[in-house]
């Protein structure tokens, strides 16, 4: 039985922050806490397995101590791929010459370098692009050869040593998981992590590969980075956990104007699957460096919880900046005016889904009429593997809802669903004691108090998933 209640948000959308540099003593990592973090990313592109070990450990003592359940994300760094090396460290490439990229490792000059990527000059034809460090040099490929590229400078610029390529207009045959991915993940997966951070997502087959690694022990969150997943969006959607809408590559491999279109598509087809959506990337960016955002920045926080998202991200302002709390309070700040706001709940009801043809949907879908009709406190779901917590948030409901489970490893998995406070208690074999034990929690974690009306759902036979048949409402006496 549980001793205290857990720490409770007042807000549906949920905040993952970053841990990195300026976020990785138990201090400054309770503190993010504190200020509004329900999930912890850990990036793998960056530390030892010892430094997120640590931070980890730190996390699992944080919510020991707060008794409220906190979701860890492991993001893996997928492929990196990366042009040469330059004689001189770097060249100044200017628009319309002609430049090489080919498989030799000698250093490069200011008409060709090394792209040891075959993978990439087997794929891309003539008039594909290639963007170099994150978009600033553009080049279009003029011939195709079996070990060369011949390219014409679009945009031209700086290139120096070993500087990122992108290739948006085309599927490259490449494994979404890395050997160093593989090895991340087993000490990822060992460690017992919620989420797993799928980087370089292309095709569902990428989704589909990574599931026969790693099972049922984690939830994929597939990073949507790709324009040509976008292709594929549903298929990707129906195979994944989770779904972060990774600004980062996605707003360099598209024009810029296409970003705000690609996220609210991601969005709603995450909604209308009832998979937890996670907008990311230059969220609060000016905060690396400035103890307030920008009026841009605040917009934009603001329209990603109007599209529906599960949650919002923190990257480098979490990671490496110089406010990495006051910009979690500052995202808690703004995700809750927004909530408060009735033009949000208009949009809310506007963009609900209509319930799939499920008994599951339709008690979902009852039990929000119903909480909504006598406006019930709180709506409670006994979930095992997290099902019906997830079809009960994919109906956004007014009421919070409880998301109580017999597994740990459930309730931190919840941390990132919209609207749902997960708490950990004993299995239940009835539905009289189903309605005792949520009257008695949401009493405790400070829902109701005497008086106040609560749904309650959830699945018979009990401790089966994927059950949820029964609908009841109780009464705080």
């Amino acid at each position: 039985m549980r001793q205290k209640p857990a720490l409770r948000r007042h807000r549906r959308t949920k905040i993952v922050a970053t841990l990195g540099p300026a976020s990785s003593t138990p201090e400054v990592i309770e503190a993010l806490f504190q200020a509004g973090a329900d999930v912890f990313r850990l990036n793998f592109s960056h530390g030892t397995h010892e430094d997120h070990l640590a931070r980890l450990n730190t996390i699992r003592g944080i919510e020991k101590r707060a008794g409220r359940p906190i979701g860890v994300l492991v993001d893996v760094q997928g492929p990196k791929l990366r042009v040469g090396t330059f004689g001189g460290g770097r060249v100044q490439l200017q628009t319309g010459q002609s430049f090489r990229l080919d498989l030799s490792p000698v250093p490069g000059d200011r008409t060709r370098v090394s792209l040891p990527h075959p993978e990439i000059i087997g794929s891309a034809g003539i008039g594909s692009t290639l963007l170099i460090d994150d978009g600033k040099v553009r080049l279009r490929v003029t011939r195709a050869r079996a070990d060369h590229l011949e390219t014409e400078v679009v945009v031209g610029g700086a290139v120096s040593d070993r500087k990122g390529v992108n290739v948006p207009d085309v599927t490259l045959p490449i494994p979404a998981l890395t050997e160093k991915d593989k090895r991340d993940l087993a000490f990822a997966l060992d460690n017992g992590v919620e989420y797993v951070g799928l980087s370089f997502v292309q095709k569902p087959e990428d989704v589909a590969e990574a599931r026969k690694i790693i099972g049922d022990r984690a939830w994929i969150m597939s990073k949507l980075e790709k324009p040509g997943a976008l292709d594929a969006l549903d298929e990707i959607v129906a195979l994944s956990d989770c779904v972060m809408v990774a600004r980062g590559d996605l707003g360099v491999e598209l024009p810029p104007e296409a970003v705000p279109l690609a996220q609210k598509r991601i969005v709603k087809a995450c909604r209308r699957a009832g998979k937890p959506v996670v907008v990311a990337t230059q969220m609060l960016e000016s905060m690396i460096s400035a103890p307030t955002p920008t009026r841009a920045e605040a917009s934009d926080v603001a329209t990603a919880v109007f599209d529906g998202a599960d949650a919002v991200m923190l990257s480098a302002e979490s990671a490496a900046g110089s406010f990495p709390r006051e910009a979690v309070a500052m995202m808690d700040r703004i995700v809750s005016r927004v909530e408060a706001d009735p033009t949000w709940r208009e949009i809310v009801e506007a963009t609900r889904n209509p319930p799939e043809h499920s008994t599951a949907d339709a008690i979902t879908a009852a039990a929000r009429q119903v909480a909504s009709t006598i406006r019930a406190e709180a709506i409670a779901t006994f979930t095992m593997s997290g099902s019906t917590a997830l079809r009960m948030a994919r109906e956004r409901p007014d009421a919070p809802i409880l998301g109580l489970t017999p597994r740990m490893t459930t309730a931190r998995r919840l941390a990132v669903t919209w609207g749902v406070h997960p708490v950990v208690t004993a299995d239940v074999h009835s539905m009289t004691e189903t309605v005792s034990k949520s009257l008695r929690i949401a009493s405790q974690e400070g829902f109701l108090k005497q008086g106040d009306e609560i749904v309650v759902i959830a699945g018979v036979p009990f401790g089966e998933s994927g059950t949820t048949n029964a609908l009841r409402v109780a009464v705080m006496p």
